[in-house]
């Protein structure tokens, strides 16, 4: 395989982008795209995740190459979250989105504002 083809109903990389784009992949790309990162200080980095979303979420893209879990021999267990080589180049473009929405939040709550049921009644009045 070449590449993939998103818009074919029967393409796993559908199933990637679900993977990558979700609230929660796309806050934990972010996240670690700041840094390594043990499991607790992501659960704190990433606010309102729960422990299981945030297992699940790490463990996609981890079997999809792009976090890399490195667990050290010790007691208690001590295991670390990394971004790989795969995982940095779609952090920088996960982030450049993340960038964009933010700079453009005043004008998305505006267009959000004008299309309020309220707004729309007070037009028709």
């Amino acid at each position: 395989m070449q590449r993939g083809e998103l818009l074919d109903v029967n393409c796993p990389s559908r199933e990637i982008l679900k993977h990558m784009t979700s609230r929660w992949g796309v806050l934990v790309l972010i996240a670690l795209a700041q840094g390594t990162h043990r499991f607790s200080e992501l659960r704190r980095k990433v606010g309102g995740v729960s422990e299981k979303m945030l297992a699940q979420t790490l463990q996609w893209l981890e079997d999809d190459g792009l976090v890399v879990r490195t667990s050290f021999p010790v007691m208690p267990p001590h295991v670390e979250y990394r971004l790989s080589l795969l995982g940095e180049e779609v952090g920088e473009k996960v982030e450049a989105l993340a960038d964009w929405i933010e700079i453009n939040m005043p004008r998305i709550m505006r267009a959000r504002a004008a299309r309020s049921p309220l707004v729309q009644e007070a037009g028709a009045l």
